[in-house]
């Protein structure tokens, strides 16, 4: 007989989100995406300057600050009709290198990291390192004291769980140096956007502050300790984790989902934007021994708001999106809509950037016996930040010759006022994946603007032929033989990085007190 059961909220994520599962014979039969809280920033723009824009999309999120308010900025610059100098590319650039460089860490370590590994077993070390001993007796004092957040609450360790303590110890200890690594990563975002969070100098028609030698060579010192902290550190635990405890749940695929993929290309090495680090492309129904990549089309991007608390309404493209809330719809379960690509659901992200890249070593993987899931997830986010990292020396170098020559530019200031009408599109490929903002200017006031994020694509629910979101497919089939220790749900979930908001809390109609949930 098939039992339900509810992880709500999933926890050591950004925003609020539910899953629901059907357990039928140790497997999950079904499962259920529902994003727990409304998202109003779209309806807040209209009527607004566009200018505004690039600001307050930034405040989608606290964690992806910038990759708003640069994708806002290019749906500007294609409704302003503005040029971006290549100069200003090259900050843009530089500034999401850095977004990249502090997120993916950060994702393996502080959110999925202890969903494979059992923190006790720290106890048990035995070893003569005294960084290491110092960890322990960090944690050993923790459990004394009993208050060992953040460590815990966490579920139950199972077979996939690694319990060795000279492997825990350690990757507790690379858990505690990454969070040094971050706040430097944050740093060199700073040099270039003046403050973090939210960055000041991302603008329609480039950027509003001119680099100096000073900030390109404090950029390029701590860029040296991330390219030694990734390449040394980084890569290696991922590989270490994958390829040995985490092997069998690679060939297993766990969490492979629809195996569609979509990435819109980002982050230009040259002028011309002929090439790019992140190519775009397309993926309907992977066949990994003849991978086939079409190019994207952005006009066969539509969302669905059937199984979503928004007033019904046939899918629509982007530009004609809405922001009606209906709370009492039937059959809607999640304040996240449904963007399908040419109608089909569509994973967004690492794994996707880097097989429509045909990534040499992700492929490597797929050759080797891992099939497209959890794990191999976690190699596409680290695989791809050694890129990030190694473009961001390739484009310091570029920004110093720009700046050596007469008339250089970072802003196209001729298109710095509104139209009186237009249309424009933004792209980019963050952290999480494909992001896309769309904006309608009419007599020089936002008319309408919306929004497609990661977390959309991947969290989606159910559309009109019923056929589920990428983090709902994912959960198909995976294994569960303990209802009351769900790990391998969370594994999945966490292995997409979701960010579906921030500070957001969710207010109880008949008490207006916010909710109270077990934390798993």
């Amino acid at each position: 007989m098939a039992k339900k059961i509810t992880i709500d909220p999933v926890t050591r994520i950004e925003g609020h989100l539910k899953i629901e599962v059907e357990i039928e014979n140790g497997k999950v039969k079904d499962a259920w995406s529902s994003g727990t809280m409304a998202r109003g920033f779209e309806a807040l723009l209209t009527g607004k300057d566009p200018r505004d824009a690039s600001y307050i999309t930034s405040r989608f999120c606290g964690v992806c600050y910038s990759v708003h308010q640069l994708c806002s900025a290019r749906a500007l610059d294609e409704a302003f009709g503005a040029k971006v100098p290549w100069g200003g590319n090259l900050i843009r650039n530089l500034i999401m290198g850095a977004e990249y460089i502090y997120d993916h860490p950060l994702h393996f370590y502080q959110l999925s990291a202890l969903d494979y590994i059992d923190i006790m077993a720290v106890a048990n070390y035995t070893g003569k390192d005294k960084e290491l001993l110092a960890v322990k007796d960090k944690i050993v004092g923790l459990v004394q004291a009993k208050d060992t957040y953040p460590l815990t609450p966490r579920y139950e360790p199972d077979e996939y769980t690694v319990k060795d303590p000279e492997i825990v110890i350690s990757a507790v200890k690379h858990y505690l140096d990454a969070l040094k690594m971050h706040a430097k990563a944050r740093n060199m975002g700073a040099i270039w956007g003046g403050r973090t969070p939210h960055y000041q100098n991302i603008v329609v028609g480039g950027v509003t502050s001119y680099p100096d030698l000073n900030q390109v060579a404090r950029f390029r010192t701590m860029l040296d300790q991330q390219k030694k902290f990734i390449e040394e550190v980084y890569i290696q635990d991922v590989v270490a984790f994958g390829t040995g405890p985490l092997w069998p749940l690679a060939q297993m695929g766990l969490g492979g989902g629809h195996y569609n993929y979509l990435s819109y290309g980002d982050f230009q090495l040259d002028p011309a934007g002929k090439n790019l680090v992140f190519p775009a492309g397309v993926i309907t129904g992977l066949n990994p021994a003849n991978i086939k990549v079409d190019n994207v089309k952005p006009e066969k991007i539509t969302e669905s708001v059937k199984h979503a608390w928004y007033k019904e309404n046939k899918p629509v493209h982007p530009y004609n999106g809405e922001q009606v809330f209906n709370l009492d719809k039937k059959d809607a379960y999640t304040f996240v809509k449904s963007p399908r690509y040419d109608g089909k659901p569509m994973e967004v992200g690492p794994l996707a950037r880097m097989i429509i890249a045909k990534n040499k070593d992700v492929i490597g993987l797929v050759e080797k016996g891992a099939k497209p899931g959890v794990v191999a997830r976690h190699a596409a986010r680290a695989i791809e930040t050694k890129l990030v990292v190694d473009a961001c020396y390739t484009w310091l170098e570029q920004l110093l010759t720009e700046m050596t020559k007469p008339g250089f530019k970072i802003h196209d200031t001729e298109h710095w006022d509104p139209p009186e009408s237009g249309m424009g599109a933004g792209f980019s490929e963050p952290p999480r994946g494909a992001l896309g903002h769309w904006i309608k200017v009419k007599n020089k006031k936002i008319e309408n603007y919306q929004a497609v994020v990661p977390s959309t694509w991947n969290a989606s629910p159910r559309c009109e032929n019923g056929v589920r979101g990428q983090y709902e497919e994912s959960l198909i089939g995976a294994p569960v033989p303990d209802p009351n220790n769900p790990n391998n749900i969370v594994r999945i979930i966490r292995s997409f990085d979701p960010c579906l908001a921030c500070a957001v809390h969710i207010i109880d109609p008949q008490t207006n007190e916010i909710r109270k949930f077990v934390i798993e």
